[in-house]
């Protein structure tokens, strides 16, 4: 009733179209991993300036509580 080697062979099979799509798919728009935490490291200096931006503006026009 054990269908050995033809289970082997789908198995290898299966992982082999596996591999293929993973390889096919970038989740980085294909772009390396040191060009990604460039980009990310912009960002976030981006998001840091605004920021401060706004602190600095909201502290110069005096927060009453």
């Amino acid at each position: 009733m054990t269908r050995g080697n033809q289970r082997e062979q789908a198995r290898l099979k299966n992982l082999k179209k596996q591999q293929e799509q993973n390889k096919n798919k970038t989740s980085h728009g294909g772009k390396n991993l040191t060009q990604r935490k460039e980009d990310d490291a912009a960002i976030m200096r981006r998001k840091q300036e605004a920021a401060a931006a706004k602190k600095a503006e909201g502290g110069a026009a005096g927060n009453k509580k």
